[in-house]
């Protein structure tokens, strides 16, 4: 009797060892509207610029990967991303095996420093690609789903309170029940004042929490902080700037709301320094920051085992590319005690004809294989800049 454990080879198997040749790499620079202005500290969002990046298989599969321009954040432009993939990393993957995407994933971390926007939108290209050769999913593609449903976090961030509150009570008659401010805009006596008014509003049952975007001095943000106290807020998000780490851990100390690190967060090592510090009791993850669906993960890993809590995001406001992938992560991640928020129901229009959507308060992963979004590129088209 034969041995099957041997002799019976797969589809997926057969797949596998069939190389997946990137035939074509190409970076598409759109603009997409919102609903409605964001504001944030020192930045006024009123369309969404993003790269997306697009990969076609010599088999004639494609694959798409999304990346937000972050100049605040990252530091990425839409027409630096754009270069950094025809210049830098295109050529770095075509005609190469995507199937070797963590190999090829080293190979353009290495190709130069920073453009962690560039990096994520063709390493989520890759992912997607792969997946759909092989018929799973990006989260069977990374080890398998740990949750099926997820509570994403809505984004407050009116000029007035009353708006903040009659926005967050109509989501939560619709099933929401995790919500973010944004501060360091106001004073911060009149931003504290507000997420209490927003809590007696809401109630208990639901988790809040604040974002500064690195807007507060040091004394501001504890200012919040203390006077915010009986809010009950998950965390306060980046309160400081980016590079001050001395500055996040000794607020940490004064701090009765605790430190959520953000924008000071672009690898594994910022990860490492600011625990180290005693800097942030969690992180937010973002896959233009950590330059990848990859990194990402092994930033959710080291996460879990510093004992930090981890709250996955999307820049405001990706597509439906983007928010998939989040999608997709929050399902593998080892925990999500501070949540997790796409972006894309921020958008007036999109670029597939079938958005993610969040329903009653819940997100669930797209179905099929890869990220599971049919992008169209008629819309693709209509949204592309002529010129970044």
């Amino acid at each position: 009797m034969p041995d099957t454990a041997t002799a019976r080879p797969t589809v997926a198997t057969s797949l596998a060892t069939e190389p997946l040749v990137i035939a074509n790499v190409e970076a598409i620079p759109v603009a997409l509207p919102l609903k409605k202005p964001v504001i944030m500290s020192g930045e006024r969002i009123e369309r969404s610029q993003s790269l997306l990046v697009r990969i076609e298989a010599a088999n004639g599969l494609v694959g798409w990967g999304e990346a937000s321009a972050a100049p605040l954040m990252t530091g990425d432009v839409l027409a630096g991303m754009v270069a950094a993939v025809n210049d830098y990393l295109a050529p770095l993957v075509v005609g190469r095996n995507a199937l070797g995407r963590a190999t090829l994933a080293a190979g353009c971390a290495d190709a130069l420093v920073h453009n962690t926007g560039a990096k994520c939108a063709l390493d989520m290209a890759i992912a997607d690609l792969v997946g759909l050769h092989l018929g799973v999913s990006l989260a069977d593609l990374f080890g398998g789903a740990l949750r099926e449903e997820l509570k994403p976090m809505y984004l407050l961030g009116n000029p007035r309170v009353e708006d903040d509150i009659a926005e967050a009570s109509a989501k939560l008659a619709e099933g929401w029940t995790s919500f973010k401010l944004k501060i360091g805009i106001k004073p911060p006596a009149e931003e504290a004042e507000a997420a209490l008014a927003v809590r007696r509003a809401l109630g208990g049952g639901v988790a809040l929490c604040a974002d500064a975007n690195t807007g507060m001095r040091f004394a501001d943000a504890r200012s919040f902080a203390r006077r915010a106290q009986e809010a009950g807020l998950l965390f306060i998000e980046q309160p400081l700037k980016a590079e001050d780490f001395d500055g996040m851990a000794a607020l940490a100390r004064q701090c009765p709301i605790p430190l959520c690190g953000d924008e000071s967060i672009g690898s594994v090592a910022s990860i490492v320094a600011l625990h180290r510090l005693g800097a942030i009791q969690g992180a937010n993850l973002k896959t233009i920051k950590l330059g990848g669906i990859g990194a990402t993960v092994q930033a959710m890993s080291l996460c879990a085992a510093l004992g930090l809590n981890i709250n996955l995001a999307g820049k405001v406001a990706e597509s439906s590319i983007g928010a998939a992938a989040i999608a997709h992560l929050g399902c593998i991640a080892p925990n999500l005690d501070w949540g997790l928020s796409i972006t894309n129901h921020y958008l007036a229009e999109e670029v597939t004809d079938s958005p993610v959507r969040i329903e009653a308060g819940t997100l669930r992963r797209p179905p099929g294989a890869g990220l599971g979004v049919a992008v169209s590129e008629d819309r693709v088209r209509r949204f592309r800049l002529k010129s970044a």
